[in-house]
């Protein structure tokens, strides 16, 4: 991807010396360099080493976590919100004025949803100047829809803010009852990557840092 910057995401599975041994080999090539390390400590750790910003979605996702970051001088100068766990619409644009006032950039961290979540994402970000950096999602990677409509369309790699009361879209009522079948049919009730990951490695411990 020439003349694109790149972000890489190592999920805090790397230990300081093997984050500052990638890093190198990758300068002028990234954007910034998500959570390679474990734990604030350990991302202040290859901040102090590192002149590529460091960006998280682990370490810095509430409040309290916020301030322990200032109060280490900002390691995490990126913090990549969800406005799931960061209390909502209102309170990620509260968070929007904090890394104003720190000088620290903003952009959203995105697991598997759907278009519900997905417009309320769209309105967030087109409501939050301090929001420079390109959001994830990992919405293309989803089959299913409950909104009205069918899945989403992205524009190049652009959705659209709706003018549609409320968030934009409608639910899907049958598509809806259709998942809502499927939840309650597959017993699965609490996420497990752990015991995912041991279908094909038996000895898989999750241990952080692995590397």
């Amino acid at each position: 991807f020439p003349g694109t910057p790149l972000r890489i995401d190592p999920n805090a599975n790397w230990r300081v010396a093997t984050s500052l041994k990638i890093v190198e080999q990758l300068h002028g090539v990234l954007e910034y360099y998500e959570d390679p390390a474990p734990g604030l400590d350990g991302m202040a750790a290859v901040a102090r080493a590192c002149d590529v910003p460091l960006a998280t979605n682990m370490v810095v996702t509430d409040f309290a976590e916020f301030r322990r970051n200032t109060e280490l001088g900002c390691p995490v100068r990126i913090v990549l919100s969800d406005h799931h766990y960061w209390g909502g619409l209102r309170a990620t644009q509260r968070l929007s004025t904090l890394c104003r006032t720190f000088d620290l950039g903003l952009s959203m961290h995105s697991n598997s949803h759907l278009g519900i979540s997905l417009m309320a994402m769209t309105h967030l970000c087109a409501s939050v100047p301090q929001l420079t950096y390109a959001c994830d999602t990992h919405y293309p990677w989803q089959d299913d829809e409950v909104v009205s409509g069918g899945r989403l369309k992205l524009e190049h790699g652009s959705l659209r803010v709706p003018t549609a009361p409320g968030l934009g879209v409608t639910l899907d009522r049958d598509a809806l009852a259709r998942l809502h079948d499927n939840y309650l049919r597959c017993g699965i009730r609490h996420r497990d990557d752990l015991g995912q990951m041991r279908k094909y490695d038996p000895s898989f411990t999750g241990i952080q840092p692995r590397f």
